[in-house]
């Protein structure tokens, strides 16, 4: 039975024209009942991967569109094949089709969490204060985030910065949120540490037979949001992310992984590398942190081994690839900066593996079936 949400009165929808929800399945969205009160106001896309002719149930009241595989085939033609199959990259052919100034996604195993005082966070409207408000990746500001209520700048912030004065900051275009319970560990690390936990308290199991603890929750909910610095890449996740579409949408691409690739689960990490770098190009901002949501994780963690062996001996190759890489001043749009990063990719990466080549083919046809979906007719 799914679960239902204990919120009596609806929140007010910010910005519930400007925004869609974007949703990857492979199983009826039952998960969405306890979502009700956040996203009913908003349009969801939801993108059916595996198998077309299956139905996927969607709890009534919701307004949304949805996708699989063979509306994705119709719709992109010879293009569709830069959109991956079974694999939850599958997502950003939602953001293809939106026509919404901002996106949420978020994946069906995760739920609505509560902050320490038992609150059900409302994550939607979190990301969007995130987005609204400006980034600082050009100073660490050690109070995380002096744009939040009752926060301020540290002494030693400098007034005058290349990107404007920091009380301007800069334009924050992606809010990446974290989970509770299930942290987002590789796969590697879930198998040595099966009962690692995220939790609002610190909780520790202890075994009958032993003293010592078996089982200790990693870490606590912190009530913060920090930019995270130019300069600096980190390990994005698609399941709890929202960002601003019209600006870096074109380099929110998840990636040709899952059926028919050696590799998968590393399409929201391969997005955020590509996006961190040009951010930092651009002048943007990345924020992480607040809001959290509640991870149940449906995958297995033997499987996710498997379809992830490659990613991590590819990451260590990947990795400094992006941060050696510095972008042309020529480059002045998000999708010169993608089209440059395909050429650096096939370049570089290809001489790793032949599949770079074939990813960095991927990124030029995402970037046209962008402009196909996308270019106002009559231009």
């Amino acid at each position: 039975m799914a679960q239902q949400s204990s919120s009596s009165v609806k929140p007010i929808a910010m910005l519930k024209d400007e925004l869609d929800i974007v949703i990857p399945t492979i199983r009826n969205l039952d998960f969405l009942e306890m979502w009700r009160p956040f996203f009913e106001q908003y349009h969801l896309i939801i993108v059916q991967d595996g198998d077309p002719s299956k139905t996927i149930k969607v709890p009534q009241g919701f307004d949304y569109e949805l996708y699989n595989r063979n509306d994705i085939n119709r719709i992109l033609g010879a293009k569709a094949s830069c959109i991956s199959f079974q694999d939850s990259g599958c997502r950003c052919f939602g953001f293809l089709v939106s026509k919404k100034k901002y996106i949420y996604t978020i994946d069906d195993d995760c739920f609505v969490a509560k902050d320490p005082s038992g609150k059900e966070i409302n994550a939607v409207e979190q990301h969007i204060k995130n987005l609204l408000s400006p980034s600082t990746p050009h100073y660490f500001n050690t109070l995380y985030d002096p744009y939040r209520d009752g926060a301020d700048f540290t002494r030693g912030n400098p007034f005058g910065m290349n990107q404007g004065d920091f009380t301007q900051g800069a334009k924050t275009v992606v809010s990446h949120g974290l989970w509770l319970n299930f942290p987002d560990y590789d796969a590697l690390t879930q198998l040595v540490k099966p009962h690692a936990r995220n939790s609002r308290q610190i909780i520790i199991h202890r075994d009958n037979k032993f003293s010592f603890p078996i089982s200790l929750f990693v870490y606590r909910y912190v009530d913060a949001v920090m930019t995270i610095p130019k300069g600096t890449l980190f390990s994005m996740c698609g399941m709890n992310l929202a960002f601003d579409r019209e600006l870096i949408g074109p380099a929110m691409y998840f990636g040709l992984m899952g059926d028919g690739q050696p590799i998968t689960g590393y399409d929201d990490m391969w997005a955020g590398w590509c996006m961190k770098v040009i951010c930092d190009h651009m002048g943007w901002g990345v924020k992480t942190g607040l809001p959290y949501i509640d991870h149940k994780k449906a995958s297995n963690q033997i499987e996710n081994l498997k379809k992830k062996l490659d990613g991590i001996f590819w990451q260590e190759e990947a990795v400094p690839f992006f941060q050696s890489v510095t972008l042309p001043k020529e480059c002045t749009s998000v999708k010169q900066c993608y089209l440059e990063l395909a050429k650096l990719v096939k370049e570089k990466l290809g001489k790793v593996d032949p599949y770079f080549v074939k990813l960095a083919d991927g990124m030029v046809t995402w970037t046209e079936a962008w402009d196909e979906l996308n270019t106002p007719k009559g231009n």
